[in-house]
């Protein structure tokens, strides 16, 4: 990591502890309801209903890797308990060669779990899952598939990046660097193909698994193919910012730092830099914002100023910080006791299919306290 120490700062530590705390009464209260091997997906808190899910879906790996981000932060052994007993609803999942989420589900999971207390157990539950998700790289077209579909289309999405941080780790950690090429190819290929002139990112890409050629360039979760959907603009920032720590290849930076510039000077991002649920919405100011967006962009922004030239830097991190403040407010922030125990209230999850919208989501979560943690390790 670099240099960079901000020079001042506005969210003080006792805020940020008073956070954890409540985000940790919040996480208990959300545990106490979840039935036997079900994992959190979202709250409807019109009728007061938890909707939840089985382990095999994309987000399962988002609860236990928030309990055990506050396991570190508050030293709550039940926080970590909890996280034990769900992970072992999840470790099936090392085997799912059906998915291209399993960084997403074993890595904020069992990768966290394996850095706060190494076992031999998760080491091979995360040896595995990064064996399943190389199972989806086609060398054709360079790249992992995303979603199955029809055999003659192969579908890539910008959310794909963030699986990739835990095919590094599978290199460092058996010396196989099959895993690290293939994450460096699939990065390049995106990179090629994904973005517009003024680094947008599609959302789906559709390649011939023959030939590797682009066939179509289209949106799924945005509002239209040409739109800048908030979430996939800020998987790609998080992505590229990874790309670069694993490789330090400069063009991997340079990505990084002309989409959080894309995204931080566009016209219609608000004042409080929580983004519209689409940059393009057709009702702006009107659409509704996406906290999940906003997290994921703080915790890539307090990563990405360690790496960018100063002015830059200072930049990132005061654009992170006006995002943790606006997300600590009682705008986003639940009160205690109410949200379905959920941290953040105002997530989109699939605006065009009308599923998630204006609800808490466990990756918005994750986030915002995964960015919380980098704030705190930049003031030491």
């Amino acid at each position: 990591m670099g240099q960079f120490a901000p020079e001042v700062t506005t969210i003080s530590p006792e805020a940020i502890s008073r956070v954890y705390q409540e985000a940790a009464a919040q996480y208990k209260a959300l545990a106490s309801k979840l039935p036997q091997g079900q994992f959190p997906k979202t709250y409807y808190a019109k009728v007061d209903k938890l909707e939840t899910s089985g382990s095999d879906w994309w987000c399962s790996g988002f609860y236990p890797g928030t309990l055990l981000y506050l396991y570190q932060t508050t030293g709550d052994q039940q926080l970590y308990a909890e996280a034990s007993r769900i992970m072992e609803d999840l470790k099936k999942e090392q085997y799912n060669t059906s998915t291209h989420d399993l960084g997403f589900m074993m890595y904020c999971s069992f990768g966290n779990a394996n850095q706060i207390k190494p076992r031999p157990e998760y080491k091979d539950i995360l040896v595995n899952s990064a064996k399943s998700l190389s199972t989806r790289f086609n060398p054709k077209v360079g790249a992992i598939k995303s979603w199955d579909s029809d055999p003659k289309d192969f579908l890539v999405i910008i959310d794909n990046m963030m699986n990739l941080e835990i095919l590094f780790w599978a290199t460092r950690t058996t010396g196989d660097s099959s895993f690290y090429k293939t994450a460096v190819t699939h990065a390049n290929t995106t990179l090629q193909h994904h973005f517009r002139p003024d680094y947008s990112t599609y959302h789906v890409l559709n390649y011939d698994p023959a030939t590797g050629e682009v066939k179509e360039k289209k949106t799924a979760q945005g509002y239209a193919d040409e739109s800048a959907w908030a979430r996939g603009q800020a998987w790609g920032l998080y992505g590229y910012t990874v790309m670069y720590r694993e490789t330090k290849d400069q063009k991997y930076l340079t990505q990084a730092t002309r989409m959080a510039d894309f995204m931080l000077n566009h016209p219609n991002l608000p004042k409080d830099k929580i983004p519209y649920w689409d940059f393009n919405a057709p009702n702006i100011p009107n659409a509704l914002r996406d906290a999940s967006a906003g997290a994921i962009n703080a915790a890539a922004l307090l990563e990405l100023c360690r790496y960018a030239p100063a002015d830059a830097a200072k930049k990132y991190f005061n654009a992170a910080e006006t995002i943790l403040t606006t997300l600590s407010t009682d705008t986003y922030r639940a009160a205690p006791g109410t949200n379905g125990g959920f941290l953040l209230k105002h997530g989109v999850g699939h605006h065009p299919a009308g599923t998630e919208v204006d609800t808490p989501l466990t990756y918005g979560d994750y986030y915002y306290i995964e960015a919380l943690r980098r704030y705190q390790e930049l003031l030491k």
